[in-house]
C-alpha cells in the first residue's frame, strides 16, 4: 500500500435527485460511482411528506448501506448524499454529511464539496449571536447560515449566504419542498446537472454517476449560479451575474475526477491521454517501454506511448482488495506495503529501458519504491515521467495537499528529487503543456499549487483542523478568564 500521504487526498463528492421513487437507490448508487472522491465517510438524506430520513456512517458506501433495510427506510422521491475525505474537521461520524438542521423555515440538508477560507471567522460571528455547533466541518456554518429566519425564504437566504462565504464549494441542498444546487463564484469545483427517463432531476459532482443511473446530462451548474429543482421544473439564479473570473481546479483533470467524466465539456480520458502525449513532446527520452503508475498513470502512458512510439505494457499489476488495514506502523509491514498493492511482472522489463509514468510526486516516498522495484527486477535504466508540473504550494480550496514544508518540489530541485528516487532522469509536464492539453484557456483555471496564484484571499493559519484549534483557543481563553474571576473573587472576600 502506498504511504498514505504519498498522493493528494480526494476531497467529497455530492448527489441529488429530486421526482424519482427510487430516491435513495438511486442515491446510493450515485455515491457508489463517486466513491473516489471521498472514502472516510457517507450519507444519504430523503425527504418524504415534510419529513426527512437520514443514514450516514464511517467508511465506504457498500459498507455502510450493506444492510437492504437502510436503504428500504429511507422513504421518499428526493434525496442528497454525500462521500467524504475531510478536508476541514477531524474524520469522525460527528462530520460526517449531510447535515441537516431542522428550524423555523423548516428541515434543510446541505452535502458540500470543497473549502471554505473565511469558514473561522463566520463560526466566529455566528458562536457569538448564540449559534451552538455540533460539528467542526465547515459545512455547518453554510448550514446554520441558511437556518437564519431573518434571510427570508430559502431561494433568498441560499444567494445570501453565497454572499457571505469564501473560497470553494459545490453544495446540494434538500429542503421539504426543494433541491437545490449552488457552486462559488470561481466554479473550483464541478457540478452537473442530468436527468433520468421518468423525468427526475439529478445534481453530481460528476457525469459518471449519471451514467450508472441511465440519467442523460443536461448541462453544468455555471460558477455563482443557484438552480432550484421542485415539482414546477428547474429554476436558475444567478447569484453572481457580475463576477467573470473563473478558476476551476486543473487538478481535476491530473488526477481527481474519474477518467469516463466530462468535466467542462471535455473528457477527463482524453485530457489525460493528451497530457501524455505533450509530456512526450517536452521530453524524448530514449526508452523500450512505457509503463503506467495504475490507474491514476494509465491514460497520460498511453499517450505518451503514442506520441513517442515507445511500446506500452502494464508491467505493474494492481491488487484491487487491498483496504486500510494494512496501514500498519512497523518497518515490515510498511515495506510489504508498497508491494502488495502492485505487484511487478518482472519479465517484461528486465534489461529494459523504461519510462515509468505517473500523474503527480508529493513526497516522493512512492515513487522511489517503484524505481527501487523496477532496478531490482532488472531494469536497465528506470526514467519518470510526470503528467502534470511540480507541485509548489498547498491548497486551500479542498485538497489535502500537505503543508509547504512537506512538498517534495518546494524544497529540492528537479535534480534533487531524481537522486532521491534514483531515477536515471526526472521528468515533469511544463504548465502551458498541462493548460494546453485541456484545450481551454490559462484563465479558466485554479493552477495555486503549481503556481502560487491563489484566486480567493485566505488565513495564512488555514489547514484541515482551524475550527477545532481555534475552539481549543476559546476554551483555554474562557478558562483562563474564569480563573481570573474566581482569583479577584477570593481577593475581596
Amino acid at each position: 500500500m502506498q504511504n498514505p500521504t504519498d498522493y493528494p487526498k480526494h476531497y467529497c463528492g455530492v448527489f441529488g435527485i429530486f421526482g424519482h421513487p427510487n430516491a435513495a437507490e438511486l442515491t446510493y448508487f450515485g455515491l457508489y460511482a463517486l466513491q473516489h472522491r471521498g472514502q472516510e465517510s457517507a450519507g444519504i438524506v430523503t425527504g418524504h411528506d415534510g419529513k426527512f430520513f437520514k443514514h450516514h456512517g464511517m467508511g465506504l458506501v457498500p459498507q455502510i448501506f450493506s444492510d437492504p433495510k437502510i436503504l428500504h427506510d429511507l422513504v421518499g422521491d428526493r434525496a442528497i448524499g454525500h462521500t467524504r475525505y475531510s478536508t476541514t474537521g477531524t474524520s469522525n461520524l460527528r462530520n460526517a454529511q449531510p447535515l441537516t438542521v431542522d428550524c423555523a423555515r423548516g428541515q434543510i440538508a446541505v452535502a458540500h464539496n470543497g473549502n471554505l477560507t473565511n469558514a473561522a471567522q463566520l463560526r466566529d460571528e455566528l458562536e457569538s449571536r448564540g449559534l451552538v455547533f455540533q460539528t467542526t466541518v465547515d459545512s455547518e456554518i453554510i448550514i446554520m447560515m441558511l437556518a437564519q429566519p431573518q434571510m427570508g425564504g430559502v431561494p433568498n437566504s441560499v444567494a445570501q449566504t453565497l454572499r457571505r462565504i469564501e473560497g470553494a464549494y459545490s453544495l446540494v441542498i434538500l429542503t421539504e419542498k426543494e433541491l437545490i444546487g449552488a457552486r462559488d463564484p470561481h466554479g473550483f469545483r464541478p457540478l452537473s446537472i442530468g436527468r433520468t427517463a421518468n423525468g427526475a432531476w439529478v445534481l453530481s459532482s460528476e457525469t459518471t454517476a449519471f451514467d450508472l443511473i441511465h440519467a442523460t446530462f443536461v448541462r453544468d451548474v455555471e460558477p455563482g449560479e443557484i438552480v432550484i429543482i421542485n415539482e414546477a421544473g428547474l429554476t436558475s439564479i444567478p447569484a453572481f451575474p457580475e463576477h467573470k473570473k473563473r478558476a476551476f481546479c486543473i487538478f481535476e483533470y491530473v488526477y481527481f475526477a474519474r477518467p469516463d467524466s466530462i468535466l467542462n465539456g471535455h473528457s477527463v480520458y482524453e485530457v489525460r491521454k493528451a497530457m501524455g502525449r505533450q509530456l512526450a513532446r517536452e521530453h524524448k527520452i530514449q526508452a523500450d517501454l512505457i509503463i503506467p503508475v495504475p490507474d491514476s498513470g494509465v491514460c497520460a502512458a498511453m499517450g505518451y506511448s503514442e506520441e513517442s512510439g515507445i511500446p506500452y505494457e502494464m508491467a505493474f499489476i494492481r491488487n484491487h482488495y487491498v483496504g486500510r488495514s494494512f496501514l500498519q506502523p512497523t518497518q515490515l509491514i510498511r515495506d510489504f506495503n508498497v508491494r502488495v498493492k502492485l505487484n511487478l511482472i518482472e519479465s517484461l522489463v528486465k534489461g529494459k529501458r523504461v519510462v515509468i509514468v505517473d500523474d503527480s510526486i508529493v513526497r516522493g516516498t512512492t515513487c522511489k519504491s517503484r524505481v527501487k522495484t523496477l532496478k531490482d527486477a532488472g531494469a536497465k535504466e528506470v526514467h519518470v515521467a510526470v503528467s502534470c508540473p511540480p507541485h509548489m504550494h498547498p491548497c486551500v480550496y479542498g485538497i489535502d495537499f500537505p503543508d509547504r514544508s512537506k512538498l517534495m518540489a518546494a524544497n529540492n530541485t528537479v535534480d534533487e528529487i531524481r537522486r532521491y528516487l534514483n531515477a536515471d532522469s526526472l521528468h515533469y509536464l511544463s504548465q502551458a503543456g498541462m493548460v494546453a492539453a485541456t484545450s481551454q484557456p490559462k484563465n479558466a483555471f485554479c493552477m495555486a499549487c503549481y503556481d502560487g496564484n491563489y484566486p480567493v484571499a485566505y488565513d495564512p493559519l488555514l489547514d484541515k483542523h482551524i475550527i477545532e484549534r481555534r475552539r481549543k483557543q476559546t476554551q483555554t481563553l474562557g478558562e483562563a478568564a474564569a480563573q481570573e474571576s474566581e482569583q479577584i473573587r477570593l481577593l475581596q472576600i
